[in-house]
């Protein structure tokens, strides 16, 4: 591939990025309101992707306790209490990350 069809393709990827970004603040200005079914999901869909990322962390957990299921755990115990405390997602995000890196590297 040419240095310009490199470029072409990363200058496509980001006008769709743009645009799937900017299309809800265009469809929803205004006076217009965003259909209550929308809403709702809103609402549900931070929980719920949570949930799903915490069972998937968690899957290989095993009989592992020291090696993974004790750093895994801990992490999981401070992001809650962080997110619980600041209520701010990044942060919780990287504490509980940093945690579990440097528990892995201690232990």
């Amino acid at each position: 591939m040419t240095m310009g069809g490199i470029l072409l393709a990363v200058l496509v990827s980001a006008v769709c990025t743009f645009a799937l970004r900017a299309l809800p603040f265009l469809a929803f200005n205004g006076e217009r309101n965003m259909p209550l079914w929308l809403d709702r999901l809103g609402q549900v869909l931070p929980a719920a992707i949570m949930a799903v990322l915490i069972v998937y962390c968690l899957k290989d957990v095993g009989s592992d306790l020291r090696g993974i299921a004790f750093p895994k755990g801990i992490a999981v115990v401070v992001v809650a209490v962080s997110y619980k405390w600041k209520h701010n997602t990044l942060i919780s995000i990287a504490v509980g990350t940093s945690l579990y890196m440097v528990l892995l590297r201690v232990l």
